[in-house]
This record gives structure tokens, sequence and C-alpha cells, in this order.
């Protein structure tokens, strides 16, 4: 027997609009670190993720990292580099 489910099926949960919690008007401009995952082309796409940032937040110092295996975490002296040189990262995941 072959079962088939709808993956358009309404949430289970409650929509949280997300909002920007960090005021980038004040003070000075903004860390940004983008974390490519170790996949094929996440550079290039950790690239323009980071160009698009910065075309949004002009003046925001933009940092790339990738942690160069998808199946692995990244290691605790790449999250230190990352901590230490951002005020906030984008982690990228999936394929």
């Amino acid at each position: 027997m072959v079962r088939f489910v709808d993956p358009r099926a309404q949430p289970g949960a409650a929509v949280e609009p997300y909002e920007l919690r960090w005021d980038t008007s004040v003070g000075p401009p903004p860390s940004i670190g983008v974390l490519a995952n170790g996949f094929p082309d996440s550079v290039p796409f950790a690239d323009e993720v980071a160009a698009a940032l910065g075309r949004r937040l002009p003046g925001a110092a933009l940092h790339t990292w990738n942690k160069g295996n998808a199946s692995a975490p990244a290691s605790a002296q790449l999250l230190d580099e990352v901590a230490g040189a951002t005020a906030v990262c984008v982690a990228l995941y999936g394929h």
C-alpha cells in the first residue's frame, strides 16, 4: 500500500514573525560573519549572502569562513575565531 503525505499541510506551531532586534544605526558598523558548511558551492553561496548583507548594511565589516566538512561540527578553534571577529554570525546549513 502506498500512502501519499501532502507536504503543504498547515504548520502545527504558531508562526512568529522575525523582527530585527539589533539596532544597527547605533554604535559602530556591525561585524558580521557568514559560516559556510563545507558542501560543494557553499563558499560561493556564503560570499553571496555576505554581499547581500553588505548591500543591506553599508559599512558593516563582513567575514566569511568555511568549516570545511559538512559532516562534522565546526572546530572549537574555528568557533573561537568567528566569535572573536564578529558580533553575529550566519551559519549556513543544508545543501
